[in-house]
């Protein structure tokens, strides 16, 4: 009876003691631990950026439209982007409508400024003519009065002098006629010559206006690869999108001997990033295609770019050497070797708590753990240079432990003043 019973009491008991080991200290946390690492330590920014070729030449629609009150143009038509084109290849067709509007306005302008030249001409030989007729009329009175004077040599004196009288005045007024006359041809010559002058400014704006018409038909300037010029916002121009007429930019041909990655960094690792620092260049389209690149530019002023919460600043990395691989717009990952040390004590960031304006790390010690104050050096990502406060020997807690009330604390000044 006794051996019955033996049994299911022996399995409750291991049952009992398999709980207590395995399932009692679920509820317990896990103390993960740490080593120093020594060696080479490397400080970078990464971000993403975008090829384009350094120098390239421009394919721009017309350029003097703004003289007409003309501020952007409509694109008609586009070649895919990519094409290979030659010198004189057609590119783009941009709308006329605004020009032509433009030269019908100033054509009406030419016609209306050469009618008031005819006007004027005619209002001019009109008016000499009846000066002259004027002329002739006071020659023939003057004449009269010469013809009267030599008559009253039989008059009396006061007669006589009558006669002289008149003759002057004649002359006189002959005189102020032809004068007059001489001034009326300078008005005349004047005003035509004004008039023409207008005449001509308004065909000259004419021939501009039609010297445009042909512009606006877009021709490749030389031979290469078409890449669209890219909006504000970084899409790329497309049929039925507008030009500037200030910065009329249709395409670009761009020169793949030197190419460089345009990216943006943000104001956090903004003030790391110097010109002259080295760049490691990777192709997302070619892995494990691996560029030298160098830092040539970095922008003084932010901006907010889309799908972007906080400012981002402009980052030129030129590309060393040549590669038939490199194409405009192919996607790469840029790491800027901010700093680099070749020996160097390092420990995770999640390590280090800061406290009080100073950073401690959690140490073991013995079956315990104490604070101790670190001094750290460079941080990249991931970890942070220890100039002081710990060995290689050191294991560090890699999360706070859950009670470090009473916890010992170890400063440098104290460790500083020990060795002293």
């Amino acid at each position: 009876m006794q051996k019955k019973f033996i049994l299911p009491i022996a399995l409750v008991l291991s049952v009992v003691v398999l709980w207590v080991v395995f399932g009692g200290n679920k509820d317990e946390t896990t103390e993960l631990y740490t080593s120093p690492r020594q060696g080479e330590f490397v400080v970078e920014v990464i971000s993403t950026g975008e090829l384009r070729a350094k120098n390239s030449t421009e394919i721009k629609g017309p350029q003097g439209v703004r003289d007409f009150r003309i501020n952007n143009m409509k694109i008609q038509r586009l070649i895919p982007e990519g094409s290979i084109v030659k010198e004189g290849d057609f590119v783009a067709e941009l709308d006329r409508s605004p020009i032509l509007a433009k030269m019908q306005d100033a054509q009406l302008e030419v016609q209306q400024a050469q009618s008031q030249v005819t006007q004027a001409q005619l209002d001019s030989t009109l008016t000499l003519s009846q000066a002259r007729d004027n002329l002739i009329n006071l020659e023939y009175a003057l004449e009269e009065r010469q013809i009267a004077v030599d008559q009253s040599k039989f008059e009396s004196p006061a007669v006589q002098r009558q006669a002289v009288i008149e003759l002057d005045k004649a002359k006189r007024t002959l005189a102020q006629e032809k004068k007059n006359y001489q001034t009326k041809v300078k008005q005349a010559v004047a005003k035509i010559s004004e008039i023409e002058a207008e005449l001509s400014k308004k065909q000259n704006e004419l021939n501009k206006i039609r010297a445009l018409m042909s512009e606006f038909t877009v021709y490749a300037p030389d031979k290469g690869m078409l890449i669209y010029k890219r909006n504000w916002n970084g899409s790329k121009i497309t049929v039925g999108e507008e030009v500037s007429a200030w910065n009329p930019i249709v395409a670009e041909l761009p020169d793949f001997t030197v190419m460089e990655s345009l990216t943006y960094v943000n104001e956090i690792d903004i003030q790391k990033v110097k010109e002259g620092q080295k760049v490691i260049v990777g192709l997302d389209a070619v892995q494990g295609k691996i560029l030298d690149g160098t830092v040539t530019s970095v922008a003084n002023i932010g901006e907010q770019r889309p799908n972007s919460d906080s400012k981002v600043y402009e980052v030129i990395i030129e590309i060393a050497g040549t590669d038939s691989l490199l194409r405009p717009a192919m996607t790469t990952s840029n790491e800027i070797q901010v700093d680099r040390l070749e020996d160097a004590i390092s420990i995770p960031l999640e390590t280090i708590h800061a406290q009080d304006s100073l950073s401690f790390v959690f140490l073991k010690d013995g079956l315990g753990f104490r604070m101790q104050e670190v001094e750290l050096g460079l941080i990249n990502e991931n970890e942070a240079v220890i100039h002081k406060g710990i060995s290689m020997d050191d294991r560090l807690y890699l999360s706070m432990p859950e009670d470090t009330s009473g916890v010992r604390k170890t400063y440098l000044q104290d460790e500083i003043t020990s060795n002293n």
